[in-house]
């Protein structure tokens, strides 16, 4: 039998053996601490990134709850605010109205004014005069149309302030609908959990948003709007206060004026019946006294013709006497008393004729100044008609009423999903 073939090998000695046992047994030594360091250590970051995970999220749903409060302190204020401003809208528009309805109520007024004095000016004769109560009808028209220029001004400014009003309640309606959509949104981060099933990664999820502003920038933008509205209103409370202090004020103008012009006119009217009475009176006796002067002249005219005859008997008895003959033509008593009484005679129809004349020429006057008083009596009845007229014509005057305000509607503010009021989680 023959003996088994050796393979050729690498032989090691029992020292090669016994140092490569040593260094399997040091290095798995070595790797099984390194294991147990590298465990001791996970296990350290594991509790470790878990407590940061647990109060990061904690911190996080914190500052999302703080931020929540923020938010609805905020959108409290901005309601509160947005109510004071529709408050203060309805109450400077109800001011506005009764304005308008001031200045209308000012158009009677002024068309009576301008129609008295279209009447008076149908006066005639010395009745179309510069009296008093022309001068306060004029007053008046100026004053009234002096009162509508100051209160269109005011409905004006009213109207301005209005617009500004709505401007500012539009700015704080976009502020209050943000705020709710900003707190809607923050309510829904704060009810997310790790088991919620809708959270998932996102891409790029800490970039800034462009637009986005400082904490500093969204109080201040909040404040201003606050501050401006607050500005708008105490502006707007001033106007109301100017306009109702303006309206009574140039009512009791109005008033004062109206009784000035009604009196003037009540006393101007008496004035004219006290004339028209007069001169009526004058015209009676004027006309008495036309009958009386008509009958003195037939009278005169009646001793006138008598005189005639008188006179004619005298020239035929000293004519008849001039034919005497003889010594017996003597200028005797008889001759010196016909001649005494020719000239008498004479002297009493020139006396009478210029009489007469005076009378008739008297009379004459007498007709022409009745005929004038007529005329003036007519004049004077048609200016009292006048003014009747124009006193008929004031009693259209009346004290303006004023209606009631429907209330402005206003248009509910509501968030992202859908709700008009919103809870912060407790």
């Amino acid at each position: 039998m023959s003996a088994l073939p050796m393979k050729p090998a690498l032989r090691h000695s029992v020292s090669e053996w016994e140092s490569n046992n040593q260094q399997l047994s040091a290095t798995a030594q070595h790797e099984r601490y390194v294991s147990n360091e590298i465990r001791q250590e996970g296990r350290s970051l594991r509790n470790e990134t878990n407590c940061k995970t647990a109060w990061d999220e904690s911190d996080t749903s914190r500052r999302l709850g703080d931020r929540a409060w923020d938010v609805a302190r905020w959108k409290e204020a901005l309601e509160q605010c947005a109510q004071k401003v529709d408050e203060e809208m309805e109450a400077l528009t109800l001011s506005k109205e009764q304005t308008e309805q001031a200045l209308a109520a000012t158009a009677v007024p002024l068309e009576v004014g301008s129609e008295c004095l279209t009447l008076r000016d149908g006066r005639r004769g010395y009745e179309l005069a510069h009296d008093p109560v022309d001068g306060q009808l004029k007053k008046e028209v100026e004053l009234i149309e002096s009162v509508q220029q100051v209160l269109q001004q005011h409905i004006d400014k009213a109207f301005e302030q209005l617009c500004v009003l709505q401007e500012i309640r539009h700015q704080l309606t976009a502020d209050l609908q943000n705020k709710m959509d900003a707190l809607d949104i923050d309510m829904t981060c704060l009810s997310l959990t790790t088991k919620s099933p809708l959270i998932s990664l996102k891409p790029n999820p800490t970039r800034i948003p462009s637009g986005s502003c400082t904490p500093q920038e969204w109080v201040q933008f909040s404040q201003y709007n606050v501050a401006r509205a607050q500005e708008a209103m105490q502006v707007s409370q001033q106007m109301r206060e100017d306009m109702s202090l303006s309206r009574a004020q140039l009512q009791n103008e109005l008033d004062t004026q109206r009784r000035a012009t009604e009196f003037a006119l009540r006393k101007r009217n008496h004035q004219e019946q006290q004339a028209r009475d007069e001169l009526e009176w004058q015209i009676k006796n004027t006309e008495d006294e036309m009958a009386e002067m008509e009958r003195d002249i037939y009278g005169l005219d009646a001793d006138l013709q008598a005189k005639t005859a008188f006179l004619k008997l005298a020239h035929t008895r000293l004519e008849n006497r001039t034919w005497r003959p003889g010594m017996d033509l003597c200028r005797d008593e008889v001759q010196h008393g016909l001649v005494a009484e020719v000239h008498q005679l004479e002297a009493t129809m020139t006396a009478l004729t210029q009489k007469l004349s005076d009378a008739q020429h008297s009379l004459q006057k007498m007709k022409l100044h009745h005929c004038r008083m007529l005329q003036d009596l007519s004049r004077k009845q048609e200016a009292l008609s006048l003014e009747q007229r124009s006193m008929n014509t004031r009693t259209r005057l009346t004290s303006p009423s004023c209606t009631d305000k429907t209330p402005v509607l206003l248009v509910p503010l509501t968030n992202s999903s859908g709700r008009s009021n919103l809870l912060l989680a407790q």
